[in-house]
């Protein structure tokens, strides 16, 4: 398997960490995690492609990361990231049993 590679604008890294207390450093992390679950975001992808990753961080916290392909250079591009809802945190535990 390649490595993955990532990149992401810094103005809005710093805003996402503000503001939800994500890093987008950690937020990567999630892209390892074999329970991770890719749902397609049609909502939010009338000018590019954009996904929703929902799955657990190196951290160990459950985090929902949204993010695009840019397949020309290979590289995923985090959009935003955040804490899990208790919602979601269910529906995380339910793709595990």
């Amino acid at each position: 398997m390649s490595e993955l590679r990532f990149e992401w604008d810094e103005r809005k890294a710093k805003s996402n960490e503000q503001k939800h207390g994500v890093s987008f450093n950690e937020a990567e992390t999630v892209f390892y995690d074999e329970n991770a679950r890719l749902l397609y975001d049609p909502e939010h992808s009338l000018e590019e492609d954009r996904y929703i990753l929902l799955g657990m961080s190196a951290s160990l916290r459950l985090l929902l990361v949204c993010h695009l392909y840019q397949e020309s250079q290979e590289v995923i591009r985090i959009i935003s990231a955040r804490k899990a809802t208790k919602r979601e945190h269910q529906q995380y535990q339910s793709f595990l049993s």
